[in-house]
């Protein structure tokens, strides 16, 4: 016999030689592949979870954040009692370009820039305010009745020259 013959090829044989391993090993085929994911699992999801001495899962923040974001509030546009006056309609809209003279808006209590707007008359003012003029929006159909708008307009008006009468609240 050469030397050859008594080489054995051993590079087909399997690792698994006994009944013993192939249990540990499919076993392991399992357990491995579980436990990794776990850990990747567990790896992915340890920032999602609030610090400890944080309410960040307490019921007033839990609440905050599942607030709506909005809300609807239904007014009664004829309800002079809950109109709110030409000087808060003013402070609310109107001081933001009328007090520093904005865009070319006449200051309020300036009789020389309102006098002219003065003379065209009430109608007209309003109707200004309402649908908007130059740089002014219009203010109609907005946080305001046109009721409001028309009392900051007679309030901006007397308050710088002007003798109008307060408007009328709309029939019910």
């Amino acid at each position: 016999m050469s030397n050859a013959q008594h080489d054995v090829d051993h590079s087909h044989e399997s690792p698994i030689k006994t009944p013993q391993q192939l249990i540990v090993t499919i076993i392991l085929s399992f357990v491995i592949p579980i436990a990794v994911i776990l850990l990747l699992v567990s790896f992915v999801t340890r920032g999602l979870t609030p610090p400890p001495g944080t309410d960040g899962l307490g019921p007033q923040a839990v609440a905050a954040r599942i607030a709506p974001v909005g809300k609807v509030e239904i007014k009664d546009a004829a309800n002079a009692a809950e109109a709110r006056t030409g000087e808060q309609v003013y402070a609310a809209l109107c001081t933001a370009c009328h007090t520093p003279g904005l865009a070319n808006a006449p200051k309020l209590g300036d009789a020389a820039a309102w006098g002219p707007r003065l003379t065209t008359g009430y109608p007209a003012l309003l109707n200004s305010a309402l649908k908007g003029k130059g740089a002014m929006t219009a203010q109609s159909g907005g946080d305001f009745s046109d009721y409001e708008i028309a009392r900051a307009v007679v309030h901006m008006a007397n308050k710088s020259g002007g003798k109008f009468d307060e408007p009328k609240a709309p029939a019910k």
